[in-house]
């Protein structure tokens, strides 16, 4: 696919922004092997090999008499007995860190939390479970999450500005009054209240979350309608009796899509902050699931297990300062005053 001469001008000014350009491969490179965490991270085989018949338990649950056992259960593949029966006609391949976000660590040879250790690279957090592990699992979900909760955000929010700046007159007027008084609500108390009125989950928090986030842009695009709605193309389009959703969505919004573009990765940092704080404070994603905020909760509430901590706060960090730096650099790519 060739760039047309104007978005080869944006990716060239993207590409001189080496901060940026860097961080998005790096950010890119995270995320990818964060989406396989199942491959690295895990309780479960990668593969098994048993009488020469391969086998895949992590997609797919087998019973423990599949291997010579007697229990119809799913195999423990962490039992020593399933390791025997499994390698007495065969083999298994193992991620490199035989650990899931939940999978409790039973042969600790201290109490939990455990430093660091050849087993638990990051040690574990007060339950015994895998640091690493939970961070490889946090980040995913983390960064899925932001991303759905950006997608939905931008559109409501597009289409809000996109209404209120092309009509303007008593659309505008109520709009923006009614946008005043909700992003003027106490978001993280609004959240958390409603959190605790039902058992959040990953789509009931998106969807709490997507009732506060959508105004972020509607500034934005209604400033770049108002602008664009007397234009002379638009007059004429108008003048030719070209729909309003047409004249609005094909003609003034591409326009109006430079600045929100180079607003939307602060929009994504923004949904993660508020993701961790919301699970920091205990009203997140459900008890027990992969979560940072979780995570930095365990640090303060062990301060005598440092790598807690350390590990929450440098994954946050990174993430983050990724993202800010990519933002940064896009926003420099749509700048019309900068010149490749």
């Amino acid at each position: 696919m060739t760039l047309s001469p104007l978005n080869q001008r944006r990716w060239q000014n993207f590409k001189a922004h080496k901060r940026g350009y860097w961080s998005l491969w790096i950010f890119l490179a995270l995320f990818l092997v964060t989406l396989g965490s199942e491959m690295l991270a895990n309780d479960k085989p990668v593969l098994v090999i048993y009488k020469s018949s391969p086998y895949f338990p992590v997609f797919r649950d087998y019973p423990e008499t599949t291997f010579g056992g007697e229990f119809e259960t799913n195999a423990d593949y962490r039992d020593s007995f399933v390791q025997g029966l499994i390698t007495k006609d065969g083999w298994m391949l193992w991620p490199p860190i035989r650990f899931n976000y939940q999978t409790i660590n039973y042969n600790l040879s201290v109490p939990a939390p455990a430093p660091p250790s050849r087993d638990n690279w990051l040690g574990t957090d007060d339950q015994g479970r895998d640091v690493v592990a939970r961070i490889l699992y946090g980040f995913r979900i983390s960064v899925l999450f932001a991303i759905t909760l950006t997608f939905f955000s931008s559109i409501i929010g597009i289409t809000a500005g996109a209404v209120q700046g092309y009509y303007g007159g008593h659309t505008d007027l109520y709009g923006q009054r009614f946008i005043e008084i909700w992003s003027g609500l106490p978001v993280l108390f609004m959240l958390i209240i409603l959190s605790s009125l039902v058992e959040p989950n990953f789509w009931w928090l998106l969807g709490l979350m997507l009732l506060f986030s959508w105004t972020e842009l509607t500034g934005l695009v209604r400033a770049e309608f108002l602008r664009g709605r007397n234009l002379e193309y638009v007059r004429a389009a108008r003048a030719l009796g070209v729909a309003d959703t047409q004249i609005m969505f094909r003609h003034i919004l591409p326009n109006a899509m430079v600045s929100t573009l180079t607003f939307m990765p602060f929009i994504f940092t923004g949904a993660i902050g508020v993701l961790t704080s919301l699970d920091f404070l205990g009203f997140g994603l459900p008890p027990g699931s992969a979560s940072l905020g979780e995570l930095v909760a365990q640090g303060k509430n062990n301060l005598n297990a440092p790598w807690l901590g350390l590990s929450a706060f440098v994954t946050l960090s990174v993430m983050l300062t990724l993202l800010v730096f990519i933002g940064e650099a896009a926003r420099d790519a749509f700048d019309p005053r900068k010149a490749s």
